[in-house]
C-alpha cells in the first residue's frame, strides 16, 4: 500500500440496547480473559473530588453515577470532609461519573467540551482511585471610561465567548450587562476560556441638530461641532473593529478586571429619501455590521425629516456597514453588499445595491416520515456564518426572504435526530456540494432530500496493545469542508472504547488523537496528516444498527 491508511472490514450487528449494552458486546469480543467478569461479581467506583486549580479535596460535593446502558439506573451521594466518594456493589458495566458543587462548574469525569470518559467496571479495571476535578467559576468585571477619564453610566456591555468546534473556532455573544453610576460592570459564573468585550454608549452631552439647508434662521440652533458626536462600538483593547479586539483568557477561579476607554468621533447625518413628505410614515435604512461570527444591528440616535421627502439618520459613527433599504415605489427590499459611510450629509446610494433574493426550500424526509416539530434549516455563508435560519413547517417548507446574492451551504438540525442533506435540486439541476448559488433579485425553489444517521460505530482506541482513555476519536468525512454535518466525535472511555452515534451514510476516515480538544480541524494541513494514518470506513445507505470495528484505531500523538 502506498498510504498508511488501512481499509477495514465491517460487520453489521443488530443493535438491541435494551437487551445488551454495546460496551458489553465489545468487551466480550476484545477484553482479555483476566478482565472478563462473571455476573455475580461486584465492583465499586470510588475516588476523590478536588478543585482543578488547587487540588484541594471538596467536601459536600454532589457526585452521581449513571449506567450508560440504562440511564434509569442512577445513584448519587455527597462527598465526605476529605472529598471522598464511593459507590459499591456495582455490576460489570459502564457508568458516567459526574460532580457538582456550588461555586464550581458541574463536570463529568475527564470532561472536555460536551464529551467525557465513562468508567468501566469489571475484573482488572482500577475504578477505586479516581480523581474527579471540578473547576471554580470565574468572574470578569471592569469599568468603562470616557475621554475625560470619567465613568460612563448606562453603557451596554456585551461579552462574547470563543468556541472550539470540530470545524472551526467561532466567537458568539454570551451575555449583556449595563454599567452602573460608577461605570462598572460584571459577568459572573464564567467557565474557563477566551472571551471578548464590546461597549456601546452615547456621550451624555451629545446633540444632533437638524442639518437642513432650508431651515429657518429664526429657529436654527448653533451647535458646536464638538457636541455633534457619537461613540463608536468599542472593543476591549480600545479598538473600534472586532478584528482588532484583544481576547481575555479566563482561567478557573479567576477574578479578572479590565478597563475600556471610549473616544468620541463626529456623528454623521446620513440622508435618505422617503415617499411624499414623510409625514405618513417611512422605513429608515437598517445598518448592520459583522461582529466576530455574528451580524449585529447598529443603533443610531434616530431619524428626523429635514425637508419634504428628505430625512436623516443621525448619530452614526463613520464606518463600513451593510445597509438594508426599501425601494420606495415597489416596496421591494434592497440590500447593499457593503457601504462605506464616512461623509456628513452623505446619501444612501442604492445604485450599488442589489435586489434581494428569495429561496424556498422543500424538505423531503427519509422514508417519507412526518416532518419533526423541531426541524431547522440554516444557510451558511462563505465565512461559515449562519446567514439565515428557519423552522421547517408541517408541509416540509421553509422560505428565506431578503437574501444577499452569494453562495450558501444548507445545514439541517434537529434536537431529536441527526440529518444531512443528500441532494439539493432546483428545476432538476443538482447543486454541487449542496451549495446554493443565489443570484441577486432571483426567486428559486429548491428540493432538499435528507438522509438520517441510523448507524453507530464502535471500537477501541489503542497505542500498541494498550487501550487509551480520554483521547478524541473523530469520524472525518471525505471532503470535510462540504460535509461539516457528517463529522462525529467521541472521547474514549476508561477501557479505550468509543461510540460514534447517528452516523450518516458516506465515506469516512477514523482517527484517534491525543490531547486534540480545541483542534481547528479545517485549518489547511491540520487534518490531513492524521487522516493519512487513519482507517477508511464506508457506511452504506442500507446499513443499520452497530458497526463493530475488528481492528483498534491507532492513537496518534498531536
Amino acid at each position: 500500500m502506498t498510504r498508511f491508511t488501512r481499509s477495514i472490514r465491517l460487520r453489521v450487528v443488530v443493535l438491541v440496547l435494551t437487551l445488551l449494552p454495546s460496551c458489553a458486546l465489545l468487551r466480550a469480543q476484545d477484553a482479555p480473559a483476566e478482565r472478563r467478569a462473571t455476573p455475580d461479581m461486584k465492583f465499586a467506583i470510588a475516588g476523590t473530588v478536588v478543585s482543578s486549580i488547587s487540588g484541594m479535596p471538596l467536601e459536600r460535593a454532589s457526585v452521581s453515577i449513571t449506567d450508560t446502558g440504562n440511564p434509569a439506573n442512577a445513584r448519587w451521594m455527597v462527598t465526605s470532609e476529605n472529598g471522598h466518594f464511593e459507590f459499591s456493589a456495582l455490576k460489570p458495566g459502564k457508568f458516567s461519573l459526574e460532580g457538582a458543587k456550588r461555586g464550581f462548574i458541574p463536570a463529568a469525569y475527564e470532561q472536555h467540551e460536551q464529551f467525557s470518559t465513562a468508567i468501566v467496571t469489571g475484573a482488572g479495571f482500577d475504578t477505586q482511585n479516581l480523581v474527579l476535578r471540578l473547576t471554580p467559576l470565574a468572574l470578569l468585571s471592569g469599568k468603562v471610561i470616557d475621554e475625560a477619564g470619567d465613568p460612563v453610566r448606562n453603557a451596554s456591555v456585551r461579552i462574547y465567548e470563543e468556541h472550539n468546534d470540530a470545524d472551526m473556532v467561532r466567537i458568539t455573544p454570551r451575555d449583556n450587562a449595563s454599567t452602573d453610576d460608577q461605570g462598572t460592570f460584571e459577568f459572573a459564573a464564567l467557565a474557563p476560556g477566551n472571551y471578548f468585550l464590546s461597549v456601546e454608549a452615547k456621550p451624555w452631552y451629545a446633540v444632533h441638530p437638524i442639518s437642513s439647508p432650508t431651515e429657518r434662521a429664526d429657529t436654527a440652533v448653533n451647535i458646536a461641532p464638538s457636541l455633534d458626536v457619537a461613540y463608536p462600538a468599542t472593543y476591549y483593547g480600545d479598538t473600534t473593529e472586532a478584528e482588532g479586539a484583544r481576547s481575555i483568557l479566563i482561567k478557573g477561579g479567576d477574578h479578572s478586571q479590565v478597563e475600556i476607554h471610549l473616544n468620541p468621533v463626529p456623528a454623521l447625518h446620513l440622508v435618505f429619501h422617503v415617499p411624499g413628505d414623510g409625514q405618513q410614515g417611512f422605513n429608515a435604512p437598517m445598518l448592520q455590521k459583522h461582529v466576530f461570527d455574528t451580524v449585529e444591528y447598529v443603533q443610531s440616535e434616530g431619524t428626523q425629516c429635514v425637508d419634504p421627502g428628505i430625512c436623516e439618520l443621525v448619530g452614526v459613527p463613520a464606518g463600513r456597514y451593510s445597509v438594508q433599504l426599501q425601494e420606495p415605489k415597489t416596496g421591494q427590499i434592497q440590500q447593499s453588499t457593503e457601504m462605506n459611510l464616512f461623509k456628513d450629509g452623505q446619501e444612501f446610494d442604492t445604485s450599488g445595491s442589489e435586489p434581494a433574493a428569495r429561496v424556498k426550500l422543500t424538505v423531503k424526509m427519509p422514508r417519507h416520515e412526518p416532518v419533526p416539530k423541531q426541524l431547522y434549516v440554516s444557510l451558511g455563508d462563505s465565512r461559515r456564518q449562519i446567514a439565515a435560519s428557519q423552522t421547517v413547517n408541517e408541509a416540509g417548507e421553509a422560505t428565506f426572504e431578503n437574501l444577499i446574492a452569494g453562495k450558501y451551504a444548507i445545514h439541517i438540525s434537529s434536537p431529536t435526530k441527526r440529518y444531512s442533506v443528500a441532494r439539493a435540486l432546483s428545476q432538476g439541476v443538482e447543486f454541487p456540494r449542496n451549495e446554493l448559488d443565489v443570484k441577486a433579485g432571483t426567486s428559486i425553489e429548491v428540493a432538499v432530500t435528507l438522509v438520517e444517521g441510523v448507524v453507530t460505530v464502535e471500537g477501541f482506541a489503542k497505542k500498541g496493545a494498550k487501550p487509551i482513555a480520554g483521547v478524541i476519536v473523530a469520524l472525518v468525512p471525505n471532503d470535510p469542508e462540504a460535509h461539516l454535518d457528517m463529522f462525529r466525535r467521541d472521547q474514549s472511555d476508561s477501557d479505550g472504547s468509543f461510540l460514534l452515534r447517528d452516523v450518516i451514510p458516506g465515506s469516512y476516515t477514523i482517527v484517534a488523537i491525543e490531547d486534540a480538544w480545541g483542534f481547528q480541524w479545517l485549518q489547511p494541513g491540520v487534518l490531513k496528516r492524521y487522516v493519512d494514518h487513519g482507517q477508511n470506513l464506508t457506511v452504506g445507505e442500507l446499513m443499520k444498527g452497530s458497526v463493530l470495528l475488528p481492528d483498534p484505531v491507532v492513537v496518534q500523538p498531536r
